[in-house]
């Protein structure tokens, strides 16, 4: 069961965006400032932790993200209660004014203003007495913000291109310009870098606190995304045989194991904690906000508005004992007895991250952690560095490590580069699957098109979600002629 889970307390912040009036946080009743907050460490962890509950947003991990991703990657096909504002990411009709694209833009630039709080009174917070608070934690909470901005960044950069960079709390309320991506690359790294410097190893972290380990991971995935493979090596070393995988998969989607030796970084959820505040707002976090809504979303005797596409059960070799831990079909069993029918006659439901293992039915929240990062996700980023740089007996061994944990036999050396790559594509579709990866995979390997122009995609404009409208009306740097193309 979990031992730590992250207490959100919320620090008044004001900061726009855009020149709108809707400023990135609410006022807290409280009025604390910067001045008087910084004094203790309980202050600072509060600062720091808040930071964290923009991942649990409805327009972040806790419901949208999982929607758009799993949809434009197509592991899921949409059932038909599904909801309209989800359904066009499966035949990529989305566009500016997408409530989802919106939600996502405000959850991630609001989690950059709370790390930006942070990172921006270090020297506070460097100020409280040592006998209060050591200067290795104080380079510890400093570097767990730095983790964040950096995450919220690569999820900004990944989906829109250029964003605006800010990397301290402006003063007024001006609206920013776009930033070229490779200068926010650079920000991404510079913060990882410095996070891996100052942040605990896992084995001395609290659950549910990002580690030197996940900012090493971080890092190396960042250089992958940038084609610098070397880097990319030279970080996940930092990561290799520091974590182990799970000697059980399905570990790693379950909430009694989810802090096993595989989970490297996961937003954390937990039924036991408050979740009244969740439909509150889509974006600020505010609030009791400790559940997930996965569960409900894909539960096959719930909700069900999506089950795992007929072209990701195909992808699963024979006897792949993932294909049973990933998905449910009629024959197996459950709390509450043995599948007779799945609802709506479909031929199979998701198993990954739902409750049944358990109940009989889902609940509104779910408690089970979502992974960002796990082990099994470097190994198979390691590989493909591996075989970008010429090195395919290396780069097998490290996809022979992630098939050896389910006993599927092992790939021979000998392989050419591009049979390593396709072996590559294979794994990380069935070992990563609906784990929001899919789609990102293509679009860098360039086989987006290829893969997804049947349900709509086109290359050139789906790789990047449309800047959201309200930004457009309301950022007085930004205007219709800065929209990514295609919108």
């Amino acid at each position: 069961m979990k031992t730590y889970k992250i207490t959100v307390i919320f620090i008044s912040v004001l900061f726009w965006i855009s020149c709108d009036t809707d400023q990135l946080e609410q006022n807290n009743p409280t009025q604390l400032s910067p001045e008087t907050f910084f004094k203790n460490e309980a202050q600072v962890r509060a600062s720091v932790n808040a930071v964290y509950a923009s991942l649990q947003t409805i327009g972040s991990y806790s419901r949208n993200y999982y929607y758009m991703m799993d949809n434009m990657g197509h592991d899921n096909t949409a059932n038909i209660q599904q909801e309209a504002n989800k359904i066009i990411f499966l035949d990529f009709s989305f566009d500016a004014s997408s409530e989802l694209v919106r939600a996502f833009w405000d959850s991630e630039f609001r989690g950059v203003n709370k790390a930006n709080f942070v990172i921006d009174n270090a020297d506070r917070i460097n100020e409280i007495p040592n006998s209060l608070l050591s200067q290795e934690m104080k380079d510890k909470y400093i570097g767990e913000a730095k983790f964040l901005r950096a995450l919220y960044y690569f999820n900004l950069v990944t989906r829109f291109g250029d964003v605006p960079l800010i990397t301290t709390i402006p003063e007024g309320g001006q609206g920013l310009p776009r930033t070229a991506s490779e200068e926010v690359y650079a920000q991404i790294i510079a913060d990882l870098k410095d996070a891996s410097q100052t942040l605990l190893p896992k084995t001395e972290e609290e659950n549910g606190r990002a580690t030197r380990g996940a900012a090493y991971a971080f890092l190396g995935k960042v250089y992958l995304y940038q084609e610098n493979y070397a880097e990319a090596m030279n970080a996940f070393e930092n990561v290799y045989g520091k974590y182990a995988l799970s000697e059980n998969y399905f570990d790693n989607f379950k909430e009694e194991t989810e802090h096993g030796p595989e989970s490297i970084f996961a937003v954390e959820y937990d039924e036991s904690m408050p979740n009244g505040a969740f439909w509150n707002s889509d974006v600020n976090g505010e609030g009791g906000n400790e559940s997930s809504l996965r569960g409900q979303s894909y539960g096959m005797f719930d909700w069900f508005n999506a089950y795992p596409s007929d072209e990701l059960r195909a992808e699963f070799e024979e006897n792949d004992p993932r294909f049973d831990e990933s998905f449910y079909t009629v024959g197996d069993t459950y709390a509450g007895g043995v599948i007779t029918e799945i609802s709506l006659d479909r031929p199979a439901g998701w198993r990954k991250y739902q409750n049944y293992y358990k109940r009989t039915n889902e609940n509104l929240q779910s408690g089970i952690n979502m992974n960002v990062i796990r082990y099994a996700d470097v190994l198979l980023m390691m590989a493909e560095a591996s075989n970008e740089l010429g090195n395919q007996a290396q780069a097998i061994g490290y996809i022979n490590e992630v098939r050896d944990r389910v006993d599927m036999p092992l790939l021979q050396n000998g392989l050419s580069q591009d049979e390593v790559f396709q072996a590559i594509v294979h794994e990380r579709r069935v070992e990563l699957a609906g784990e929001q990866v899919r789609f990102p995979d293509l679009v860098r390997w360039g086989l987006a098109e290829q893969e997804l122009g049947k349900y709509g995609y086109q290359e050139g404009i789906h790789n990047f979600f449309p800047i959201p409208e309200v930004e457009l009306n309301t950022n007085d740097s930004i205007n219709s002629g800065d929209q990514n193309p295609g919108y």
